[in-house]
């Protein structure tokens, strides 16, 4: 008897993904608020036994950083290059990378940057703060980009419920 075979959940749409912007917005966003919100992608990341790198900066600080096994010097290469996305567009590296198919081409292709040096896939979100704006971003890497993208998104949500 086999098996059928489970259908990749579809990925979320550009208005689902503006969306998840929107809502996740921090009141103010702290040294302690970054431990607190590395610490719960830790502990997410440990349960699950994922193989990430999990990185929060904020005006161009390293606020939080962990590497846990199975990770490798890569996660913190893409980490950069995701981050790097959030810095000049604003918006997740997944949400940026949706919005260049949406248009039926890739980031790779039309955005005119280095691919050594940015990457719109998912897994870098932006951390927003109300009435300020963007001031920096949550990063993971180590798994399929839609799953560091739910992982992040996933941190935050409980985070922000609990502020």
């Amino acid at each position: 008897m086999t098996t059928p075979k489970q259908s990749p959940e579809p990925a979320p749409t550009v208005e689902k993904l503006e969306a998840q912007e929107r809502r996740l917005v921090f009141p103010r966003f702290t040294y302690d608020d970054a431990w607190a919100l590395g610490s719960l992608l830790v502990e997410l990341a440990r349960e699950r036994q994922a193989p990430v790198a999990i990185d929060i900066h904020r005006a161009g600080q390293q606020l939080f950083h962990a590497a846990l096994p199975g990770s490798s010097p890569d996660n913190d290469a893409w980490i950069a290059r995701k981050r790097r996305v959030v810095e000049r567009y604003g918006s997740a590296s997944y949400l940026v990378g949706a919005r260049f198919r949406a248009k039926g081409t890739t980031f790779e292709e039309s955005s005119r940057l280095d691919p050594d040096v940015y990457a719109a896939h998912g897994g870098s979100f932006p951390v927003t703060v109300e009435g300020v704006g963007v001031v920096g971003a949550v990063t993971v890497s180590g798994l399929p980009q839609l799953q560091d993208h739910r992982l992040v998104v996933e941190a935050l949500e409980h985070f922000l419920s609990r502020a």
